[in-house]
């Protein structure tokens, strides 16, 4: 063979190993449609939300850059300084930063490392820490986690049961309107979800991260010793009391114990309570909520406003 020819052959080699490894060629095929929301103040004011196709070569950074008109970013093009204008900040003595969330879950590294996959759906939020930096999971991605997984792992399911069978029959349904299978039993690595009232739940050492604050658990509320019961209290931005709830108030939130899956709490200070929370899964009254509070079926999300 020629030298030429030798040299072809080299250079069609290469190529092919490199398409072997999907390396360098391009952007690559589709994964599928990905779902992007921005919000200010914990998902209280919408800045945009789209939906795009995505590739396999795509991040979460690339897909913001695509989908929205300005993004500043620092650190390399790691970290995001400012979305369409809002910048982080000091607004009264107070950080305000983004955060983002994959399928309702804080990533554990930054947005140009997370590949993305079809069905993603990508939350960005600016908004005051002084109280955590840390949110481990939220509620308002719905039906996401229970239908994408998170992190790269399937989106094994368990409804665990404490004293309140009618909400539970209704978390039930609602994952299952949902196309969510529920594995028996409370298999390890699972999503759990919660369902009872506080007394029961308050064992657990995931849900027991509520009695720590908002800098343990990411969940702005807590429950109050009210006789032989318990109520809700409302958190605001600071982490501070902003609102004792009655009774008949549930509350629908998402936590995370060290680097465990997810776990979701529906619960309340009464069977009754428990029974509201639960009527509210359904992505109208969870979407872009941290958390909710619910009453006679009116939401209230979490965290409150400070001074409210």
């Amino acid at each position: 063979m020629s030298r030429r020819g030798t040299a072809v052959a080299i250079a069609l080699l290469l190529g092919a190993a490199l398409v072997a490894a999907g390396c360098g060629l391009g952007p690559g095929s589709d994964v599928g449609s990905v779902d992007l929301t921005v919000t200010r103040e914990f998902g209280t004011v919408k800045v945009t939300e789209s939906s795009g196709e995505a590739n396999e070569s795509d991040t979460v950074m690339r897909f913001l850059e695509g989908e929205v008109d300005e993004l500043e970013t620092r650190y390399g093009g790691g970290y995001v300084k400012s979305i369409d204008g809002i910048e982080e900040s000091q607004r009264g003595g107070h950080p305000y930063d983004w955060f983002f969330y994959v399928n309702g879950v804080e990533s554990p590294v930054g947005a140009a490392e997370v590949s993305l996959t079809g069905g993603d759906r990508i939350w960005w939020d600016i908004h005051n820490w002084s109280a955590t930096a840390h949110v481990p999971a939220v509620v308002g991605s719905w039906p996401a986690p229970f239908t994408t997984g998170w992190e790269g792992h399937k989106s094994v399911v368990a409804v665990e049961c404490k004293g309140a069978d009618d909400a539970c029959a209704t978390v039930r349904g609602a994952l299952a309107d949902e196309g969510v299978e529920i594995a028996s039993g409370s298999p390890k690595g699972a999503i759990r979800v919660l369902v009872g009232p506080w007394a029961e739940l308050r064992s657990d050492p995931t849900a027991a991260l509520l009695e720590a604050g908002p800098a343990e658990s990411g969940v702005y509320a807590e429950f109050a010793a009210d006789g032989g019961t318990w109520r809700l209290v409302g958190l605001d931005e600071n982490g501070k009391e902003a609102r004792t709830f009655g009774a008949g108030a549930g509350l629908v939130a998402a936590t995370r114990r060290y680097e465990g899956p997810p776990v979701w709490l529906v619960t309340g200070g009464t069977v009754g309570a428990v029974r509201g929370a639960a009527e509210a899964l359904d992505s109208g009254d969870l979407r872009d909520h941290y958390a909710v509070e619910s009453e006679a079926g009116a939401l209230t999300s979490l965290p409150l406003r400070s001074g409210s």
